[in-house]
């Protein structure tokens, strides 16, 4: 798809690398850039049920200043970067942030998630889960060290033939025509029905009509997980973005038990295309 907006959310401290690859990619997009800047309100002693204290007044009340601070000087930064772009903030609960989030990334194309809020637990997963679970779009996730573009190399696609991984392909059609090489991946032990049962050549098919043809990888586990697997070939082909379902099974389950996705985000060192 083309991508003519993206939306970028950060804290509103240490946030700076993720505001640079936004920044980054949009001018490379020429894409119009959405900034919400999020300070998570801090829960009173004994719940919103009491009546709180002058102190936790006091400390809202600074959180708010410093928002509206940063909200300023990231409007100039992209205003002297010459980007078509408006940034907003928002003082919230921690447990309605991510359903804030999810509906201010629903009017873009595309969600950034950068290194630096991936390095804030607090805002890291109301983001994540926001950008991947309530807005319906892709979210590019990018690393330490790594660089915010769509316009990889070697892109390889993840592919378990579950509905998360063909809207992953779908989001990423354009990504991967531009590519100059993509590999479609799979690993035999979780997906041996689906290498079997001719979802291989139909999604070989299926990039082939849209002019992309692929290379096809069969990964042997050898007991490895499976994502430790993905992230090892991604960087033995010297793949530059992994395109990659979200959260196929359910987050309690991958909460409890581990999982891909969730393999993945916290240690991936190569960009990550996602799409749920």
């Amino acid at each position: 798809m083309s991508i003519k907006s993206v939306f970028c959310v950060i804290g509103i401290d240490q946030c700076d690398r993720d505001i640079l690859n936004a920044i980054h990619l949009c001018k490379e997009l020429d894409a119009h850039l959405s900034v919400l800047i999020v300070s998570l309100a801090p829960t009173p002693m004994g719940g919103y049920g009491v009546v709180v204290s002058t102190g936790w007044l006091l400390e809202r009340e600074s959180d708010i200043a410093a928002m509206k601070k940063r909200e300023k000087q990231i409007a100039s930064l992209v205003q002297n970067a010459g980007l078509k772009a408006d940034v907003d903030s928002y003082y919230c609960d921690k447990d309605w942030a991510d359903e804030i989030i999810g509906q201010r990334a629903r009017f873009s194309d595309l969600t950034l998630i950068g290194p630096d809020l991936m390095q804030q637990p607090a805002l890291k997963t109301p983001a994540l889960s926001g950008a991947l679970f309530h807005a319906g779009r892709p979210t590019l996730v990018v690393p330490t060290g790594a660089r915010a573009t769509l316009h990889p190399h070697k892109v390889m696609l993840a592919w378990d033939g579950r509905i998360e991984a063909m809207r992953a392909a779908r989001e990423a059609i354009n990504v991967m025509a531009a590519a100059v090489e993509v590999t479609v991946a799979m690993v035999d032990d979780d997906w041996a029905e689906v290498w079997n049962s001719g979802a291989r050549a139909n999604i070989s098919a299926y990039l082939a009509r849209h002019g992309i043809h692929v290379k096809l990888d069969r990964l042997p586990t050898c007991r490895t997980a499976v994502g430790d697997t993905l992230k090892q070939h991604a960087i033995a082909i010297a793949a530059d973005m992994i395109v990659m379902g979200a959260y196929g099974h359910s987050r309690l389950r991958e909460r409890l038990f581990g999982g891909v996705t969730r393999t993945m985000i916290e240690t991936s060192t190569i960009p990550l295309f996602m799409m749920r």
